[in-house]
């Protein structure tokens, strides 16, 4: 039998809780998390056990390294690794007081929430307004606006790019409504 194993999955910026639930449900099945890389999630053959998983995201906690680290340890969080921005904690459910979680309530949630906007789709927003549209508004007033190569890429890339910007815009409206509730 395999003691190792990788799996592919896509979690999108607002899904981070369903990636939460997901690292948990494979501790259960017996595979404990090690690590995530672009090429997906990494995990070891381990005894079943319920591990409760918690992500970060906090870009200026990392700046403070050790003391973002000691901050969680010293409340009993197990620090496992940086990825794009996201910190991975795990705590055995067993010493867990409560209904513990690094976010104690709906306005930090909300606080991470914005970092992550920040951080993600700022970046994008930029890419979009000096790049994607100049270049489609270029080609359409000098008359180019066709079917040849660069129109297509572009093309795509600003399709591409509203999608992204209505799915996390849907889903953050989605999820800050769910905090009202």
């Amino acid at each position: 039998m395999k003691d190792k194993k990788t799996e592919i999955r896509f979690f999108t910026i607002v899904q981070w809780k369903q990636e939460e639930d997901y690292l948990r449900r494979n501790h259960q099945n017996g595979w404990k998390f090690t690590g995530v890389t672009f090429f997906g999630y990494h995990f070891e053959r381990c005894e079943p056990e319920d591990v409760i998983y918690q992500l970060d995201y906090n870009p200026d906690g990392i700046a403070h390294k050790e003391e973002y680290i000691r901050l969680f340890q010293d409340c009993g969080w197990e620090y496992l690794q940086d990825f794009v921005g996201y910190s991975y904690f795990r705590k055995p459910a067993s010493q867990m007081r409560g209904e513990e979680e690094i976010f104690c309530d709906d306005e930090s949630r909300l606080e991470m929430m914005k970092r992550i906007f920040h951080g993600r789709m700022t970046p994008l927003l930029f890419i979009f307004a000096l790049i994607i549209l100049p270049n489609i508004f270029r080609q359409i007033i000098s008359g180019t606006f066709g079917m040849h190569g660069e129109t297509i890429i572009f093309l795509i890339l600003f399709v591409l790019y509203l999608v992204i910007f209505i799915i996390f815009g849907y889903q953050f409206y989605q999820y800050k409504h769910s905090l009202k509730e």
